[in-house]
């Protein structure tokens, strides 16, 4: 591996992506739609950057890319590339992914030993990686020992050291501390423009907006079920770029507008929840957060109406913490969400306003009326004489619409707010609900 490569430049396309769908769902039952008719081309020499909420599919789209999975429509290509050889890929997960019994050099040469390269020259290559990613001298360290941002560190060199023209990056920093996240993202960057890594373009999936328009030359904005691109954005601010300058706050707020706008200004709220039914994928966000959030916004200067990059910044917040919150109240019927703009209804006015008991009461309503498992689950109690029904009945009924993880953070998260409101009982020991505390 080198560590200074001046790549020859092309205009020839690295990917192409036509079509793409993908369905997740058991066989012969319900299914979940989470892309559709996604298209991308990923051309040489630029760091594209693929934007959208939890539940976008963005992931989906990446490990589509990456030939981890196959998707259920469409195509991904790799055009030949004049005088380059064959196009090759690496990735960079968001939870390190690393084998906690190899140490680091080991864990850096898994993919040249994979690929067969002989002893020597794996650990020639393998040492030259971690140098380059600043990681000399912790070559015999294991995982357990390195700071989240050292163990990234490691992903990001069994990445780069075979050489891949590609390298995608799956919500790489995600999973890090601020200031660490910080660093890494800065040190990848000076890598790229100082033209010290050996890849042509890179692919990043975020939920970050700054990091979308700090990094990227584009950025594909997607929207969620199913997940499709519904913007396309040139950045073309130069590097490094200042967060504070009026140019990149302008950006940034267009963006955050574009993810919240309504697909038609006379869209009637049902049609801002796609998929509605039991089938609907719930975020693990407590009534304490949803609580606090409306209080907020209700809260001098908000008085109300509170703008998403300054509530985002001032509540210390990242774009995929935020909107979940956000759409949840907006689900519920406590806020309005559109715009770049969180508005408190009037019943999110009245929740502020009421005592405890007023506003489990108010919960309890909204969250009946308006989430469907909810009102399932309720209504499957107040039908049997038992008033008792086992978790598992729920949990089948959801993993045949969704994934096993997605069922069981939907469950959980239906049990948090039902405790909350005393719209149900449930028994963690015998994985039950019941009638037993509500009236």
């Amino acid at each position: 591996m080198a560590t200074v490569k001046s790549l020859p430049r092309t205009n020839s396309p690295l990917v192409e992506v036509r079509n793409v769908r993908h369905v997740y769902g058991k066989t012969g039952a319900a299914s979940l739609l989470v892309l559709d008719n996604v298209d991308l081309t990923l051309q040489d020499n630029e760091i594209v950057g693929l934007l959208g909420r939890s539940g976008s599919g963005k992931s989906t789209l990446l490990r589509s890319i990456a030939g981890l999975i196959t998707p259920t429509e469409g195509t991904v290509s790799f055009p030949p590339v004049p005088d380059c050889g064959p196009t090759t890929v690496s990735m960079v997960f968001q939870s390190f992914a690393l084998f906690p019994w190899l140490t680091v050099l080991e864990n850096v040469e898994v993919g040249l030993e994979a690929k067969r390269v002989p002893k020597e020259e794996r650990r020639k290559r393998a040492l030259a990686a971690i140098d380059l990613i600043g990681l000399d001298g912790f070559e015999s360290a294991y995982p357990k020992e390195l700071s989240g941002g050292m163990r990234q560190r490691v992903g990001l060199a069994r990445a780069l050291v075979v050489d891949p023209s590609i390298l995608l990056m799956d919500e790489p920093f995600s999973a890090l501390d601020v200031l660490t996240a910080e660093t890494l993202r800065t040190d990848l960057l000076d890598l790229w423009y100082e033209g010290r890594m050996p890849i042509r373009s890179i692919l990043i999936v975020t939920h970050n907006i700054e990091e979308a328009v700090l990094m990227c030359d584009r950025i594909l904005v997607f929207s969620s079920n199913p997940g499709h691109v519904v913007a396309e954005i040139s950045v073309t601010l130069p590097q490094p770029r200042n967060r504070q300058s009026a140019a990149f706050r302008a950006l940034v707020e267009d963006i955050y507008a574009r993810m919240t706008q309504r697909a038609t200004p006379d869209q009637p709220r049902e049609g801002l929840f796609p998929g509605m039914g039991i089938g609907m994928a719930l975020p693990r966000t407590s009534t304490n957060t949803l609580a606090g959030l409306m209080e907020a916004i209700s809260a001098d200067p908000y008085n109300g109406k509170a703008d998403l990059p300054e509530l985002a910044s001032a509540l210390h917040y990242e774009a995929d913490e935020l909107f979940p919150i956000a759409e949840v109240l907006q689900l519920m019927r406590f806020a309005e969400l559109e715009g770049g703009d969180l508005k408190l209804l009037p019943a999110g006015k009245r929740y502020v306003d009421s005592d405890v008991d007023q506003r489990k009461t108010l919960f309890a309503k909204h969250l009946l009326n308006y989430v469907p498992l909810a009102a399932h689950i309720r209504r499957v109690l107040d039908d049997r004489p038992s008033r008792q029904a086992p978790a598992r009945r729920f949990r089948d009924e959801l993993e045949d619409l969704m994934s096993e993880d997605y069922a069981d953070k939907t469950l959980k998260t239906v049990i948090q707010w039902g405790r909350y409101a005393e719209a149900f009982a449930y028994d963690e020991s015998a994985d039950q609900f019941s009638l037993e505390n509500p009236e």
